[in-house]
């Protein structure tokens, strides 16, 4: 009995383990020069990069140029779907300097199987060297799982969902973004809470995306969110707002361990 105990105490110790993520900061944690790739997660609700700006340039104090902080998707993409070189040279997109950092956002579907999973791997790999080639750092941005009514639906979507994030991240040294492990955070705390459109259980709402954006914030600059005043022009009760930023924060310290 003892030792069953002993075995399953040692199993649960390595899968915390395997969970750790090796890179807990970026070396720039005040990047103006910013380049996100994804589908329609990101470009949902006005898209998450604008909310991230609004809230960098309320912790810069000035306006960033938004020539050289830009956003490429494709509807329904995995990231074998991107042609990484095209946007990383920057003057295909109008930009005036290098990115410094590029952030990374997988399908919804790619951690599904075994073998999607290790494509996942594969092409993040490819993809992570061809922008610390270019100069810039890399971060992946982790998804959110799916909810009712998506008729694909799955408790163990998340736990595939972290651990294809994290694993990838650790093989490569980058950043991962916690963002889908706030979405189960914030359900835990208020299950009434509506992070996805009701119609399809998969795509943010607009309290989702400005989840993400505060766990987006809070990763690259390792500043509370609790700070932030932007609220998408009074689109975000107050309530909601503190909420929000209170998941993020809470997530965030827990995931990199470190105090904000």
């Amino acid at each position: 009995f003892m030792r069953s105990i002993l075995l399953l105490i040692i199993i649960f110790s390595i899968n915390i383990i395997a969970l750790d993520v090796n890179v807990t900061e970026l070396k720039n944690k005040s990047p103006e020069r910013v380049l996100y790739i994804g589908n329609s997660y990101l470009y949902y609700n006005d898209s998450l990069h604008n909310h991230v700006r609004r809230m960098l340039e309320e912790e810069y104090s000035k306006e960033i140029d938004t020539t050289n902080y830009k956003m490429v998707t494709i509807s329904g993409s995995r990231l074998l779907h991107h042609n990484i070189e095209y946007p990383l040279n920057h003057k295909n997109l109008g930009a005036e300097k290098p990115f410094e950092l590029v952030i990374l956002q997988g399908g919804s579907g790619e951690a599904n199987t075994v073998d999607e999973r290790n494509d996942f791997s594969l092409e993040a790999k490819a993809m992570i060297k061809k922008i610390h080639e270019a100069g810039a750092e890399a971060a992946l941005y982790m998804i959110h799982a799916y909810v009712k009514p998506h008729e694909n639906t799955d408790p163990e979507m998340i736990k595939n969902i972290k651990k294809m994030y994290i694993d990838a991240a650790n093989q490569n040294s980058v950043l991962v973004i916690p963002v889908g492990i706030a979405f189960e955070n914030a359900y835990d705390k208020n299950p009434d809470i509506v992070l996805h459109k009701e119609y399809d259980g998969s795509h943010p709402s607009l309290l989702g995306t400005y989840l993400a954006a505060c766990v987006v914030f809070s990763s690259i600059t390792h500043k509370s969110p609790l700070q932030i005043q932007y609220d998408y022009f009074g689109k975000i009760a107050e309530d909601d707002k503190k909420f929000l930023q209170q998941v993020a924060k809470n997530t965030v310290e827990d995931f990199y361990k470190i105090k904000l």
